[in-house]
């Protein structure tokens, strides 16, 4: 990856963070600590991977992506607004009665959003129907599906595992967001999921361990996914919750807190400071 596109992304995941942080503060409530630590992931999928329409949402060949981890939607949001598939200002009325952009996304309801989730670890059996449908099909399009570390502990998640290995199904491939917290604390205290590339690997994945906030890292696990043959491939990115404000990093109470006012400027500002060095 060149210096530049480096660059341009680091703005582009900057500018979600923003959007996301916007949409809770705007509707005081919502889940800003694992939208900030997926949104260089979601940005480098929507900006440089994703092969998707934003004039032809339900364009049948296009790449799916399934935000298991529904809650984190204003990252998806903000990223499906970067990419033109309805005005960035719709933000500002996430989880507002009749908007678009409800608390967990909604495929009938706002473009681009390619399966409904938020109940836990269902998005995951979604995302494995769509990739055997492509197959079934003779289609080329690829399925991704993001999940978080706290929702591995779902038995669904690793039901759908089994049957995407045993199909062989290579156009699929599962992001674990490896915050290390959820909502009631640290993932391992609660109900440990580690090691997690191993339980995949068992499972009969190709697995890669990467840190979720470095593109060069992200891009070489996603192309390394699309030359895996007869498997699928999981992706299990180490991030950051609350990534780039600073009193939300590391922080389990911004699971699914809102930032005051006074809190959302500092967030602001802390994103800010980021671009400016940039």
């Amino acid at each position: 990856m060149t210096d530049a596109k480096r660059t341009e992304l680091k703005r582009a995941a900057n500018h979600v963070r923003k959007g996301a942080l916007e949409a809770v503060y705007s509707a005081q409530s919502g889940h800003p600590g694992g939208s900030l630590s997926v949104a260089d992931i979601m940005t480098y999928l929507y900006e440089e991977e994703l092969r998707v329409d934003p004039k032809n949402p339900r364009w049948e060949d296009r790449d799916r992506l399934v935000l298991s981890k529904g809650h984190t939607c204003p990252a998806l949001y903000a990223a499906l607004a970067m990419k033109g598939f309805f005005p960035a200002e719709e933000l500002k009325t996430f989880r507002k009665t009749g908007s678009r952009l409800q608390g967990h996304p909604d495929m009938n309801k706002c473009p681009g959003v390619d399966f409904t989730t938020g109940s836990l670890g269902q998005g995951a059996s979604a995302a494995v129907g769509m990739a055997l449908m492509g197959k079934l099909g003779g289609r080329d399009y690829r399925v991704y599906t993001i999940l978080g570390d706290g929702e591995i502990q779902e038995g669904q998640v690793w039901e759908s595992a089994m049957f995407a290995a045993h199909r062989g199904l290579d156009n699929l491939c599962y992001i674990v967001d490896n915050n290390g917290l959820q909502i009631d604390g640290a993932v391992c205290d609660i109900c440990s999921p580690y090691p997690i590339d191993k339980k995949f690997e068992a499972f009969g994945f190709e697995v890669v361990n990467i840190d979720g906030h470095d593109f060069d890292q992200i891009e070489a696990a996603i192309q390394k996914a699309k030359t895996v043959k007869g498997k699928p491939t999981c992706i299990v990115a180490k991030t950051v919750k609350g990534k780039g404000v600073s009193y939300m990093e590391n922080q389990a109470a911004w699971h699914g807190s809102a930032p005051n006012a006074d809190q959302y400027g500092v967030g602001v500002a802390d994103l800010d400071k980021i671009e400016e060095v940039l």
